[in-house]
């Protein structure tokens, strides 16, 4: 057993009132464990008592709760009145309870250290920049257009124009969950999106794509597609043969931004022409034209969407054909699970498309409704998703027909089954009175 040390002062940092504390009873050795909480500037309390005293801080745990640092301190005196005394994890032994306490901070350090590096390695680089532009200064005027451009808190640079460069809707909410997904692409990482039809996969790297000028292909795993459109193949034309890149190569040779959506529907021959490249300097080898090399541009990025992978397996049933994807091919990709936007979300966004006319509160319920038609989704009593486009089709064109319900033909009801439009219907009409 690890022995005793008095509880930290009041006036003691709150890291230092992590540990295990614990006090003998009738019943053996009740104790208290804290460690760092899951949201900052939180702790979490776990409460136990062991029959024997070797095994305190280790046993089961029947109180598991949340406070903050001003309701710890509380606890504290509480605890300092009842004769508990804090372990000294120091001359603890390799258990899991101080490994557990210890993490989170040092984890935290260390983020922080890796974070002030890249920080000194951006700045040493701008530098660098800078003086070899004022060296070349005599030669041309310093060209001062921005680099790059900042998506959430991360800095993305900008490709070279492109006729396949996206559209930038400025109605896209980049949401805080992406920024881990932004910072990805800067690094070069393989980025597979996963989630239901309709929660933005693809709409998500177009819109990172078109602010930072990058050309996007897209290429679809629809069945029909075969390993020749994805990485060529040999034709006749005008009586010479030629070769025609597929769409990977192409991506890598122009260094675009390649999306293969869908890709749990894909062949296992684009698969295996894929895995070539998912290093992310991986070169593709074209065995069809005498096993000629293509390197990838220093722009070229690829990514993935699918319904029913990973986390999302448990709804392959409602994606018919989804192929299963093995764990060494998922693991060389960074996987994202995405879903729907909240209803505050989706309420800013039908706002930034169609304000100012449409208000708030309309906004507030069209969310609303969306949302309750998702949970349905998920419940499968619906047998199709409500994806925002959908919704800002049915809000735009309500708002031009001022009447929900004719708003709702073309764009709800005439998309889905005769038996999903009836269950629309009554959500719909639950949120919105019918007219007259």
């Amino acid at each position: 057993m690890s022995s005793p040390v008095p509880i930290a002062p009041e006036d003691s940092n709150d890291d230092d009132y992590l540990g295990v504390y614990r006090r003998e009873n009738a019943d053996g050795t009740e104790w208290w464990r804290v460690s760092i909480g899951e949201r900052p500037a939180t702790y979490r309390l776990e409460h136990g008592v062991d029959g024997d005293a070797d095994t305190a801080g280790g046993g089961a745990v029947d109180i598991d709760l949340v406070v903050d640092a001003e309701n710890l301190r509380a606890k504290l005196k509480k605890w300092r009145r009842e004769d508990f005394v804090r372990d000294n994890e120091d001359a603890a032994d390799d258990g899991d309870a101080p490994s557990r306490i210890a993490f989170m901070p040092e984890l935290q350090r260390a983020s922080a250290r890796m974070l002030a590096a890249r920080r000194r390695e951006t700045e040493a680089a701008a530098a660098a920049a800078q003086q070899a532009a004022n060296q070349g200064a005599h030669e041309a005027a310093a060209d001062s257009s921005p680099q790059s451009v900042r998506i959430g808190t991360v800095e993305v640079p900008y490709g070279a124009a492109h006729p396949l460069v996206p559209r930038i809707n400025p109605a896209y909410l980049f949401s805080p969950r992406f920024h881990d997904i932004v910072a990805d692409i800067v690094e070069n990482r393989r980025v597979m999106l996963i989630g239901h039809t309709g929660v933005g996969k693809t709409s998500l790297i177009e819109q990172i794509a078109a602010r930072a000028r990058h050309g996007v292909l897209r290429s679809n795993m629809n069945g029909q597609t075969t390993v020749g459109d994805f990485v060529g193949f040999w034709t006749v034309k005008g009586g010479e043969t030629l070769w025609v890149d597929g769409v990977l190569p192409t991506a890598m040779r122009e260094g675009l931004w390649l999306i293969v959506d869908e890709i749990d529907f894909a062949e296992p021959s684009i698969l295996a022409a894929l895995t070539a490249v998912l290093e992310p300097h991986g070169a593709l080898v074209l065995k069809e034209k005498g096993h000629e090399i293509v390197a990838p541009h220093p722009d070229f990025r690829l990514f993935a969407t699918a319904n029913a992978v990973g986390a999302m397996s448990q709804f392959r049933h409602l994606y018919q054909g989804a192929n299963l994807m093995n764990e060494a091919f998922l693991d060389r990709w960074r996987v994202y699970l995405l879903d729907y936007l909240t209803p505050a979300e989706e309420t800013d966004v039908l706002l930034r498309t169609l304000a100012p006319h449409l208000t708030r509160p309309l906004a507030a319920t069209l969310a609303a409704i969306a949302a309750d038609c998702r949970a349905a989704f998920a419940r499968e009593d619906l047998a199709s998703a409500f994806s925002t486009r959908r919704l800002l089709d049915w809000a735009e064109l309500m708002l031009r027909t001022g009447d929900p319900e004719r708003a709702a033909g073309p764009a709800i009801y005439a998309k889905v089954s005769p038996e999903d439009a009836a269950l629309i219907r009554g959500i719909v009409r639950h949120h919105i009175a019918p007219a007259g």
